[in-house]
């Protein structure tokens, strides 16, 4: 069996760190996970340096990866909160973007400062331009599973959010657990519901491994049919507005995982747990691998 793994890492996990990384750094990280296996990677995001500084000079470190690639095929989204972020990576050729969505209102309203219905209407501008310059769109739902303001998020609300955004025209949703509150049965029924509606190319999970129950929940969705997970190399990251919620699920734990299980990924084990004991020394802490901590 296949199952891709999309590396967010390099986005999601850095963005989260105290100290940023410097362009030359996360050039380095990219590549070293291209070279571990990794084909579809979030490099960085077009937000404001102001709020989101980790994520300065995603366009110029677009490039500089670009350049080194050679002839890999490897797919690089990068996240656009609104329509100057989509203008900003025009500026330097990317060719696939993510959106992103709550599935609370208020996380939503905490997040973006405005409703869901909001946030959708300040897509349609971006998805437009986005067609007609021929770039791939990726969309992310947040709070999926639970909200840290509005607590239980409803199925028939995630299936709703889920419709809206389908209709956009994107290529596959990502559907996020914020907190890491999800549990098994839980996933069992979403992705049901999911798989009832939508077609499973068209979908991936993002699980955070808050209270550490984010490789059950990727084997429940394995069960029920998806094969696509989001997943940070060293277990990087968090939400800034999701108070307590830790990192997402350790990229290398969970290929340990797939591997064991007779799947498939691309990646080596071995590379990841190499990038990982690096980004060990680099920020100075420990991180929540595993696999990191042990001698294959």
């Amino acid at each position: 069996m296949k199952v891709n793994i999309i590396e967010v890492g390099p986005r999601d996990g850095l963005q989260n760190e105290s100290t940023p990384f410097s362009i030359a750094k996360r050039k380095k990280l990219i590549l070293d996970l291209v070279d571990a296996g990794a084909r579809h990677i979030e490099p960085g995001s077009f937000v404001s340096p102001k709020w989101v500084p980790q994520m300065k000079g995603s366009g110029k470190l677009y490039l500089k990866v670009k350049e080194n690639l050679k002839e890999k095929e490897v797919r690089l989204t990068c996240l656009v909160p609104n329509l100057k972020g989509f203008e900003d990576a025009m500026k330097y050729g990317v060719e696939d973007i993510a959106i992103f969505a709550s599935c609370s209102e208020g996380f939503s309203r905490k997040n973006i400062n405005c409703s869901i219905d909001e946030s959708f209407e300040r897509f349609n501008e971006v998805v437009a331009l986005a067609k007609k310059n021929k770039v791939k769109i990726r969309g992310y739902l947040s709070t999926v599973f639970g909200c840290p303001y509005d607590g239980k998020v409803k199925e028939a609300q995630v299936l709703k959010v889920a419709r809206k955004m389908m209709e956009l025209g994107v290529y596959e949703i990502s559907f996020g657990d914020t907190i890491g509150i999800a549990n098994p049965k839980q996933v069992k029924k979403v992705c049901k519901l999911l798989l009832a509606e939508f077609p499973k190319k068209k979908l991936a999970m993002h699980f955070h491994d808050t209270r550490g129950m984010a490789l059950a929940n990727i084997v429940t969705s394995l069960d029920q049919g998806i094969r696509k997970f989001d997943s940070s190399v060293g277990g990087l990251g968090g939400c800034p507005y999701a108070k307590g919620a830790t990192g997402n699920v350790v990229t290398e734990d969970v290929v340990n995982m797939l591997h064991e299980m007779g799947c498939q990924t691309g990646l080596d084990l071995s590379k990841l747990q190499k990038i990982t004991r690096g980004l060990e020394k680099t920020t100075g802490r420990s991180l929540p691998s595993k696999l990191a901590k042990i001698k294959l």
